[in-house]
């Protein structure tokens, strides 16, 4: 892990993915990379100087974004600490993709404070556009962390072929990390009940192709509940996991609305700091 990527939107949820930024960077040495990108109109920026009081309105908007956020940077957990800072002007949320891919990052770790009911589909959240969006792994946090040891990890599949690069990188990730990984199926009732026989054939299949062979067997476990929501929430407190990872297609548009993304939710909901991998 050698860079971490934090969008910064100065609020207290921000400032909980900055501090655990901090304390992952200093363990691992590596790199944190604030961004602050500025939701602003294309009209703004392609507006001529000489045109008036909107240009110099724009300018000063600017300029006070970016004082405001070098005074946010100055924090004591800070020092000691590879930090780079960076201003996107003129773009949203949805393209932290693009400077993580541009600056190579391993991490963007995000501030959540969730949401629910007819906000979340209608208007959804900063967070929710940046895991759909991301190629690289999103850890999604609620509050401060005091614990970014990660010892138990608990990874949501439901062992189609679609999860085994996710798990793979996960699984990559984790063992540099020494987090202990379980991998969890959640059984559902009605038309999606899988037998115990039916359960153990995939999980079989699914190891040996991840890795051709069976050693990671003992680190697997299934759980029946209503949803495949509850089911992660409802296990990852059984067994005081200290993290949740789980695979999302990153759906968006009418395929988003209707579909819903498990990942999305279980990051939305979690109490739990949810780390969320691109399928």
């Amino acid at each position: 892990m050698k860079k971490i990527i934090v969008p910064i939107d100065f609020s207290e949820h921000s400032e909980y993915a900055l501090k655990t930024a901090a304390k992952l960077a200093k363990k691992y040495d590596a790199e944190v990379l604030a961004l602050h990108m500025l939701e602003m109109s294309d009209s703004l920026l392609t507006e001529n100087e000489n045109e008036g009081e909107q240009y110099r309105k724009t300018v000063f908007f600017l300029k006070l974004a970016e004082q405001k956020f070098e005074a946010f940077l100055e924090k004591p957990y800070l020092q000691d600490v590879k930090l780079v800072p960076i201003i996107k002007h003129f773009k949203v949320f949805s393209e932290v993709n693009d400077v993580a891919n541009k600056e190579h990052a391993d991490l963007i770790v995000m501030g959540s404070h969730g949401t629910s009911g007819f906000k979340e589909f209608f208007v959804g959240s900063n967070t929710e556009r940046v895991v759909r969006n991301a190629d690289i792994p999103v850890l999604v946090v609620k509050h401060e962390l005091e614990n970014i040891n990660f010892e138990k990890v608990l990874f949501a599949t439901n062992f189609d072929d679609e999860n085994i690069q996710p798990y793979l990188k996960a699984s990559r990730l984790f063992e540099k990390l020494g987090s202990k990984l379980t991998l969890l199926y959640v059984n559902l009732p009605n038309e999606h009940f899988k037998s115990s026989i039916e359960i153990e054939s995939k999980i079989t299949e699914f190891l040996m192709t991840a890795h051709g062979n069976l050693d990671q067997r003992d680190n697997v476990a299934y759980h029946a509940d209503y949803t495949v929501e509850q089911g992660i929430l409802n296990y990852a407190d059984k067994i005081k996991a200290d993290l949740i990872a789980i695979p999302t297609h990153g759906r968006k548009g009418v395929t988003h609305f209707f579909a819903g993304s498990i990942g999305e939710d279980v990051a939305n909901h979690s109490e739990l700091p949810v780390i969320t991998f691109k399928i």
